[in-house]
């Protein structure tokens, strides 16, 4: 009876244990927003330079694991595998053909030596490379319709 009895303990222990790791993945504030790009490590030049119009825009698709935004000027898609905190990105899918300066080409080069994320505690997203962070985003906030006008 005893042995019965913890062995249903264990089991409704482990039941409730995957519940919430799976919750927590889906709750993960990685796939809870569209991320603004605010910093870019290497470039010797100005990031408002880099970007004098607009700044790149990610948002993390867990449904089927790809990455889409725009890179300032074309826009991009990618897959993505994550495992814990290390992330790693293919190569970024057919974008549209415009030149827009060398943010484009810094922004794509950066995120294929991506290896790691973490979320800071400001809330901010930090792409890593070796525990190094080499892109910065903040969530973005979504134009509302008076915004628009």
């Amino acid at each position: 009876m005893k042995t019965t009895t913890s062995l249903c303990l264990l089991l409704l222990a482990l039941v409730l244990g995957s519940c919430s790791s799976t919750k927590k993945a889906a709750d993960t504030p990685l796939f809870s927003s569209a991320w603004e790009l605010e910093y870019l490590s290497g470039p010797r030049i100005a990031f408002s330079g880099l970007y004098p119009n607009r700044k790149p825009v990610i948002r993390f698709n867990q449904e089927n694991s790809r990455v889409e935004g725009d890179n300032s000027c074309n826009g991009y898609s990618a897959d993505f595998t994550l495992d814990g905190k290390q992330i790693s990105f293919g190569e970024p899918g057919p974008t549209t053909m415009m030149f827009c300066g060398q943010g484009e080409g810094f922004f794509l080069n950066t995120m294929k030596k991506i290896n790691g994320y973490q979320i800071d505690a400001d809330g901010k997203l930090e792409l890593l490379m070796n525990e190094v962070p080499m892109m910065r985003f903040k969530p973005k906030k979504e134009a509302s319709a008076t915004d628009q006008r």
